[in-house]
């Protein structure tokens, strides 16, 4: 059974990117807005990475990223911002949150998104089994 990734941009073109190079390894679910992603989050579905933009039309800057730092349901979820806020304001604001464990500028390579998500899966597989 493959892992679920939750992408969260406005961008079609980002998402649809998204689908494409992860949906090899991934089971990706995309939305456009903090609207339609709280709607299935409430549905009590638990991705095991969500890729967001902290800039998101229906919220104020980072208000979906703090949501899910400050959820009891959601802030285990490793987040990794992908956003294209200048490098220093992203740097400052992501230190700021606990569940965000990775932040990629916009333009990014994907190959390399990928390889980090991977390494980020495997590690958290590790660590979530229990010793013998």
């Amino acid at each position: 059974m493959k892992l679920t990734i939750l992408v969260v941009n406005d961008s079609k073109a980002i998402r649809y990117l998204l689908q494409t190079i992860l949906s090899r390894k991934y089971n990706v679910v995309s939305f456009p807005d903090a609207c339609s992603t709280m709607q299935w989050l409430h549905r009590r579905n638990f991705p095991h990475l969500i890729i967001a933009d902290p800039t998101l039309p229906d919220t104020e800057n980072w208000e979906l990223i703090s949501n899910l730092n400050n959820s009891g349901l959601y802030g285990h979820i490793a987040v990794v911002v992908l956003s294209n806020l200048p490098d220093e304001e992203l740097i400052v604001k992501c230190t700021a949150y606990r569940n965000v464990v990775k932040s990629f500028s916009q333009p990014f390579n994907p190959l390399h998104m990928m390889q980090v998500i991977d390494e980020m899966v495997s590690v958290k597989k590790t660590n979530t089994l229990v010793p013998v």
